[in-house]
Order: structure tokens, then C-alpha cells, then sequence
């Protein structure tokens, strides 16, 4: 039988090192119908030089300036594939992981996403013998039976059509809580999330963030809508509550004032997020895992 294509989407930004392992890397994918789509997010390091003399084989997109995860939606939306394998610019799924991802897609059609495990790179050696040779018939599954799961977008197998339908990631976001907001609309829409033990991708897991103030500030606006756009009104209100308190109290541990900028942010620019607003179902607003405690531990 013919293999359905699968399009892998990867956004870079300034790791051009990074990009060029993992695409060396998904040369060594065992399956033979992929499309890779890179887009770049105006790096000046020289990442895109590199991908178009380096690899040919790849559908390289320009960026005119960074515009954070809204790049994505522009890979997404050139992919051909029935199935996207996203992936950052320092990650890259094993080299079995795409063909057991479209055979477990196949045998399920209302499952809507399929979560990669994502493992360390830098434990590549260590692991990846041992789930190369992985048993596909005795994979764990973790399926929501008293919560719903979200999903790691540094490696991660979506139906094309769902995501679409869903309109991929939200570009107000630029950065963080993205695969999130995507997970409230998935579960929302009848279909599942499932993270599969034997589906592997690596990811440099990095020490610290590039820029410090980066994730406490977007992961902290993000928070606010999050529950603006996909909680019924009283949970809203309440997790707003919670959050501005968490913004002065943790500001003042943690001696910073991102936290308090970030919830400005919220309130000030909460225009983007026109015509955006939909309350899921409260059974999934109830049961779909969201900490929004990360906010707030970067700088302790």
C-alpha cells in the first residue's frame, strides 16, 4: 500500500548548528513519503544559506522579520501532507517514529493528535537502542480517563485537515502556551490527544532560556488568555483572580517586575484576541491539565 504523506514543519530562528543535525538527522527517517518544510523566522546567522545549499530537499519559507509561532501556520498552511510532524529547530523524531505514527492515525480515526515522547538529545546514546528496538504492541498509551492531556510541539504528529479546521497555532500568542490553546480546541471538537511511549523525538533540552525575560513574560500574558478565550465565565473569572494575585505576590518574591508587565500586557492588548473567544465544553475546561503555576517559577 501507498504511503500517506507526511509533512514535517520546523521553525528556526538563529540555530543554524541545530538545524543543520536535526535535518541530517530526519535523513535517516525510515519513511520514504516526506515533505520537509522549514521556515525561517529572518534568522541572520545564516541558517538559511545553510538549509538551501546543505538540503535541497527541503521547502525552505523566509520570514521578513521574526514573528514568533505565527511562522508556523505559514508552514502549516503549504504542507501537502495528510499527517504534520512539528518539530522545533533543535529537535528531530527517531528515525522509526513517523511510520508508527501513521499506523496507529490509520487504526483510530477520531484520534486527533498523537504526542511524541520527547527525550533529551543529550541522552541520545544512552536511550535510543533501546527504543529503536521498542515492541509497537506493547507501547504505553496515556489516554485521558479522569484528565485530557495537552501536547510538546517539539515533536508532535497532527491529522492536517483537524488542524486547519481548528486554525492552527494562535499568532497572538508569538511564543509559549501555544499547544495549549490548540489542545482546548482539539478535545473540544471530539477528537483525542494521546501520548504513545514507543513514538520518540529528541530535543536539546537547554539550561536556561535565551533571553531570560522571554518565557516568565509570555507564558504569564499567554496564561490570562488562555482562560479568557477557552474557559466558561465563572471559571474564568476565578482563574483571573488567581492570576493577578500570583502576578503581585510572586513579583515580589522573585523581586521582578515581568510578571506585573506581563498581566498589563494581557489587559492592554486583550484586542487581539477579538472574535476569538469560544468556551469549550465544561467537561474539558474541567479536566484539561493547565499549569498555570509555570508562569511563575523562572526565577526562583
Amino acid at each position: 500500500m501507498s504511503q500517506p504523506l507526511v509533512s514535517i514543519v520546523m521553525l528556526a530562528w538563529n540555530r543554524k548548528d541545530d538545524v543543520r543535525e536535526s535535518l541530517t538527522r530526519i535523513r535517516q527517517i525510515d519513511y520514504s513519503n516526506l515533505e520537509v518544510i522549514v521556515v525561517d523566522n529572518a534568522s541572520t546567522d545564516g541558517t538559511q544559506e545553510m538549509v538551501e545549499a546543505e538540503f535541497p530537499e527541503a521547502k525552505l519559507l523566509r520570514m521578513f522579520k521574526n514573528i514568533g509561532i505565527e511562522a508556523y501556520n505559514i508552514g502549516f498552511e503549504n504542507a501537502k501532507g495528510e499527517y504534520l510532524v512539528i518539530i522545533d529547530d533543535d529537535s528531530f523524531p527517531a528515525p522509526y517514529a513517523i511510520s508508527r505514527m501513521v499506523e496507529k492515525f490509520k487504526a483510530d480515526p477520531r484520534l486527533g493528535v498523537l504526542a511524541f515522547d520527547v527525550r533529551n538529545y543529550y541522552n541520545y546514546n544512552d536511550i535510543k537502542n533501546e527504543l529503536e528496538n521498542a515492541d509497537t504492541n506493547t507501547s504505553t498509551a496515556a489516554v485521558a480517563n479522569d484528565y485530557l492531556m495537552s501536547f510538546n510541539g517539539a515533536g508532535v504528529g497532527v491529522r492536517r485537515e483537524l488542524f486547519k479546521k481548528i486554525g492552527y497555532y494562535p499568532e497572538e500568542f508569538f511564543l509559549y502556551n501555544n499547544e495549549l490553546d490548540c489542545a482546548f480546541k482539539i478535545w473540544d471538537a471530539g477528537y483525542r490527544i494521546e501520548f504513545h511511549a514507543d513514538l520518540v523525538s529528541y530535543h536539546k533540552f537547554s539550561p536556561k532560556n535565551r533571553a531570560s525575560w522571554r518565557a516568565p513574560y509570555f507564558y504569564t500574558r499567554n496564561a490570562f488568555w488562555l482562560a479568557w478565550k477557552h474557559y466558561p465565565v465563572d471559571m474564568a473569572l476565578k482563574i483571573t483572580m488567581r492570576l493577578v494575585y500570583d502576578c503581585f505576590y510572586y513579583s515580589m518574591e522573585q523581586n521582578t517586575f515581568v510578571y506585573i508587565k506581563a498581566m498589563w500586557a494581557a489587559f492592554k492588548e486583550i484586542g487581539k484576541l477579538h472574535g476569538k473567544r469560544k468556551a469549550v465544553q465544561r467537561h474539558v475546561a474541567e479536566n484539561l491539565r493547565v499549569p498555570f503555576n509555570l508562569s511563575f517559577t523562572f526565577f526562583r
